[in-house]
């Protein structure tokens, strides 16, 4: 992860003709494979992708740029089953996502990387709650408010928030195909609410950072595209068990640099 020092010296490390070829070839690989994740699971592509992001770029300026392109993605994705989208649940988590924002906008929330090292790495803890004694479910607009709070306010304070919203979807009465696309859906937006709170930290990027990123955006469709066709062939069960298990591997690799950070 950058020190401010590093971080200082990246972009003009980065000005070399050779190396913005590499950094492009590495970014569109990174975003195609954890677009196609995303397409798949509705989660672990976003949290892959910001982990890489953070080795790059001070924790705000990451999450903004993971925004950028995760929003591209998810909303290719909530676009392709856009026929599938709960649109009554979404406007609800909205405005869940609203309020959070709201709260840490006037509490003028500063983001650091070891919480987002720990709050990532334990959020697949969140997939493995006996969700059953829960009783949580997104159809009723209590636990879909509840859903979209959380979610704007993990999403803004640590990068990321699929598993929190998956545990509210588990117990409704929708296919996949239905939870991907209400999930993409708030994710979208989601995603865009972060980006314009971390604005200004993204704003201050090298224009070969940005074209790289720009290049690299409509990648994340064809990723995007790939996974959806993948979910198609796989059985709900098969689906929840692998989101599970691949979801908990990025945590525990989350959580671990998290700790080392402490020592």
């Amino acid at each position: 992860m950058p020190d401010a020092h590093t971080a200082s010296f990246l972009p003009k490390y980065r000005a070399a003709e050779p190396l913005f070829v590499v950094i492009l070839i590495g970014v569109a690989v990174t975003v195609f494979l954890t677009s196609l994740l995303s397409g798949i699971f509705g989660m672990a592509g976003g949290l892959i992708l910001l982990w890489v992001l953070l080795f790059l770029y001070p924790v705000g300026t990451a999450i903004a740029i993971q925004g950028v392109i995760q929003m591209v993605s998810n909303g290719s994705r909530a676009w392709f089953s856009r026929a599938y989208i709960d649109w009554r649940i979404l406007g609800i988590l909205c405005c869940g996502v609203a309020v959070s924002a709201s709260v840490l906008f006037v509490i003028d929330y500063t983001p650091d990387l070891m919480v987002v090292l720990i709050g990532v790495g334990l959020m697949p803890v969140l997939v493995w709650l006996p969700v059953k004694r829960l009783q949580l479910d997104a159809s009723r607009p209590s636990h879909a408010f509840i859903g979209g709070l959380l979610s704007g306010a993990l999403t803004i304070s640590v990068g990321v928030a699929g598993p929190t919203i998956d545990i509210f979807f588990i117990r409704t009465q929708m296919d996949r195909r239905k939870i991907i696309a209400t999930k993409a859906s708030i994710q979208t937006l989601s995603h865009l609410t972060k980006i314009a709170f971390y604005w200004d930290a993204a704003s201050s990027l090298p224009a070969a950072d940005w074209i790289s990123f720009l290049i690299a955006a409509p990648i994340a469709v064809l990723g995007a595209r790939a996974g959806n066709g993948i979910l198609q062939k796989m059985t709900d069960a098969n689906f929840r068990a692998w989101t599970r298990w691949v979801v908990t591997g990025v945590g525990a690799v989350y959580f671990t640099q998290g700790l080392l950070k402490l020592i």
